[in-house]
């Protein structure tokens, strides 16, 4: 028999669903009637509810106050693709910036060097043999491209030099650049070399091309590689039980009070 004293729920304390119910409703305010004001209601009691335990915006604060503690593999995965994503926006930056920076110093480097003039004597020595046609050779077929000779001139110069490092340290693409920029060297002497000069300017080129090769083509042999294939068969294990056979003690060591059996 339930008492009168106790509440519907058969507890001796009332729980806070039965204090709830007994609540009387909250009063018709004009507030209420204003959509503006019950919108802003909403989002205040949608953003303190995602606040409490177990909300969304109370996770994801668990989750980024436990990344340190937690390390890359156990960090949450929105965690790992934020720090992802603004690691690649930051290398992105800086690459922007170093490609402005660097296109704008290959721009000085390659308009510091002077005008190639046709027939100017711009170098001398044993050098002026080689470099002097092929100055030539660029400032008569350059006229109709969008940069100055100066400039493929100066282009010339730093592929050569690529070409010959990279060969050094064993690039392959390195030496097939330095293999087609020594031919179209010694083509460029061969065809602007004066006449009765042709053949030695162009035996300079081709002899200076093949003494810097030594280093840009260094470990590069003629010889045919002979690969000897030696198959040898495995060893076969075989696991064996070796047990030595008993041995009989001797007959002068045998007792006494051992006799035959014999038949009565």
């Amino acid at each position: 028999m339930q008492c009168d004293d106790k509440p519907d729920n058969g507890q001796t304390n009332p729980s806070f669903f039965d204090l709830l119910n007994q609540t009387p409703p909250a009063p018709d305010t004009d507030l209420d009637k204003d959509p503006a004001t019950a919108r802003f209601a909403q989002l205040r009691a949608g953003w303190n509810a995602s606040w409490e335990q177990g909300g969304f915006l109370h996770q994801r604060w668990e989750d980024l106050r436990q990344a340190p503690r937690a390390g890359w593999h156990s960090m949450a995965n929105w965690v790992k693709a934020t720090i992802g994503l603004a690691a690649v926006c930051a290398v992105i930056i800086l690459l922007d910036g170093a490609a402005e920076a660097l296109a704008d110093a290959l721009h000085r480097l390659l308009t510091a060097v002077p005008h190639v003039q046709v027939g100017a004597d711009t170098s001398t020595g044993v050098f002026a043999v080689i470099d002097q046609p092929i100055r030539s050779y660029i400032a008569a077929h350059s006229a109709s491209l969008a940069i100055s000779a100066s400039t493929v001139y100066t282009l010339w110069q730093i592929i050569g030099l690529f070409a010959l490092v990279g060969g050094f340290a064993r690039s392959s693409g390195a030496r097939l650049t330095w293999t087609a920029w020594g031919a179209a060297t010694i083509a460029m002497v061969y065809s602007s070399a004066p006449a009765d000069g042709r053949t030695i300017a162009t035996a300079l080129a081709v002899l200076a091309w093949t003494a810097a090769s030594t280093l840009a083509l260094r470990g590069v042999t003629l010889r045919p590689h002979v690969f000897t294939h030696i198959h040898n068969a495995g060893h076969h294990i075989a696991p064996q039980i070796h047990l030595p056979a008993p041995t009989a003690p001797p007959a002068d060591e045998a007792p006494d009070n051992v006799h035959p059996l014999q038949k009565r």
